[in-house]
């Protein structure tokens, strides 16, 4: 094939995919065309190499934000450096941590059981500090959760009444069912014994003060214990609980933090201690009055803890040569073990390379795909077994990353890729072929049965409800099909594939292309 050839072919590519004739989208389309036709040109590389030249940690997040272009790259590094502040940045930080929190416990108040599973696991991982690998599994799972919801169970109650979509209380106002007039409890049953021991638990067990809500709502309960029945009161005592955990949460915190602060300095001047073994009594001395300072600070419930470590301390000083000359025998032993820690982390990121899951939408990624085309073909020519592969490929894809942004672009995919998993079967791969493209391999399955497989998916995606941020965003599917028995190679039936899915999109795009 010829470099007329392939600028032909990207120019058409840009028109099937409904893409303007600019600079970047031809590179791009170029790129792809002389990579398909199997030419290595250096232009298309250039965004590679200058992406190796940067540290490990920029590249992995410039692979999260899919940066294909040298235009691309630029507002990233820009948007970058605009953000050098660090005390700025962790500021914000910390206010969109308590936002977010808050966020979740509003939703985990909510008549959903699902949402207030997930906002409760959330909330949880976020005082746990999860990583980086934790937060992308949640962040999947809420878009999973808004990319499937179904509020279709609200419809049985139009026979009683009338249903607001969006709004739930106005939906159970509007229904035809009786309740008692005053929503009180007989005043005739003495709840005053409950609600002292209502009024016990809502005091802060650890921390020394006690919030105003807890103060009004106890003085409330104990003039009046037949309030307990009263479903506003309810939910305040609800809210005041929450309060009075959040209460003791945030003592024991702030004590942990203190005696955290102690060990600090123990640690810090341990080492600077074994470092320079000629100062170690003074360094221990002044370890002793760090401690005996803090056990004064420190709260009534961690004077223990405060006065083991100053024994602690009292021991290492009458250690401190011993201990350090025993530390320096084992320097280069730490140091192997360092080296081979260093070892292993390599290992590791090696390992991960080679991951066959793709990280957004947690099918198979193209390595895989190849991985399972070997073998497909190997029991085809052993056995015979016949295998049809289909090519998806999401209608105008950019057209909803320029409208909605690349996060609504990640929640489709997602979504998509759900929908494949769950119309495949169990012997079939479904994998992400590149970008917006999958690959279906369908085993022991001709071109009809191929067929109809693809016209469920497409169906299937026509009538789903795509969400995000409260938009429904219309998506609709190309497919080209082809069968192992075809063709002469599993190449060319790949390239067929690819060839009847272009054949859909020029055709007008949401159908199924294959040979007649």
């Amino acid at each position: 094939m010829t470099v007329k050839n392939i600028i032909y072919n990207a120019t058409r590519r840009l028109e099937l995919e409904g893409k303007l004739l600019m600079p970047d989208s031809y590179a791009e389309a170029f790129c792809k065309e002389a990579q398909r036709a199997g030419i290595l040109v250096e232009d298309c590389s250039h965004m590679e190499k200058f992406i190796k030249t940067l540290n490990k940690d920029f590249q992995l997040e410039l692979m999260d934000y899919r940066i294909k272009t040298m235009d691309e790259l630029t507002r990233f590094l820009i948007a970058k450096l605009n953000r050098t502040d660090p005390s700025q940045c962790i500021k914000k930080l910390e206010t969109q941590i308590i936002f977010t929190k808050k966020v979740l416990q509003v939703v985990e108040l909510l008549h959903n059981k699902d949402a207030s599973m997930l906002a409760k696991r959330s909330f949880e991982l976020l005082n746990t500090g999860g990583n980086s690998a934790q937060m992308e599994q949640f962040k999947q799972l809420w878009i999973n959760f808004a990319s499937t919801y179904d509020d279709s169970f609200l419809d049985k109650l139009k026979s009683v009444g009338s249903v607001d979509d969006c709004d739930l209380k106005k939906t159970i106002d509007n229904l035809n069912l009786s309740l008692e007039p005053s929503g009180r409890l007989d005043k005739n049953i003495d709840l005053s014994g409950i609600a002292s021991l209502i009024i016990s638990s809502l005091t802060p067990s650890i921390a020394a003060s006690v919030s105003d809500e807890i103060i009004s709502i106890s003085d409330r309960i104990q003039k009046d214990p037949s309030s307990l029945g009263i479903l506003s009161v309810e939910e305040e005592i609800r809210n005041a609980i929450s309060l009075r955990i959040a209460l003791d949460k945030q003592s024991v915190k702030n004590m942990i933090t203190s005696l955290d602060g102690v060990l600090d300095k123990l640690s810090s001047k341990l080492i600077t201690m074994i470092e320079r073994s000629d100062t170690s009594n003074h360094d221990i001395q002044t370890i002793k009055h760090d401690l005996e300072v803090s056990s004064d600070e420190a709260s009534t419930n961690f004077k223990i803890a405060h006065k083991k470590l100053f024994m602690i301390a009292v021991a290492l000083e009458k250690n401190t040569e011993d201990f350090s000359s025993e530390l320096k025998k084992h320097n280069n032993e730490v140091a192997i073990l360092t080296q081979h820690v260093h070892d292993l982390k390599e290992e590791l990121a090696a390992i991960k390379k080679e991951s066959k899951e793709d990280f957004l939408t947690k099918i198979y990624n193209r390595r895989a795909l190849n991985e399972f085309l070997l073998n497909r073909e190997a029991e085809f020519k052993r056995n015979g077994r016949n295998f049809s592969i289909v090519m998806f490929d999401l209608d105008k894809f950019k057209s909803v990353n320029d409208t909605y942004g690349h996060e609504a672009g990640d929640a489709i995919l997602s979504a998509f890729s759900k929908i494949l998993s769950q119309e495949a079967r169990n012997v079939d791969i479904v994998g992400r072929y590149g970008g917006e493209e999958f690959m279906v391999i369908l085993s022991e399955t001709d071109t009809k049965g191929a067929v109809v497989f693809a016209e469920k998916v497409r169906v299937h995606v026509q009538n789903a409800h795509f969400l995000y941020k409260d938009q429904r965003i219309d998506i609709t599917i190309s497919a080209g099909v082809c069968e192992r028995k075809v063709q002469d190679t599993i190449e060319r039936v790949i390239n067929s594939a690819d060839e009847y899915l272009y054949q859909a999109k020029n055709n007008g795009r949401n159908q199924v292309a294959y040979k007649q």
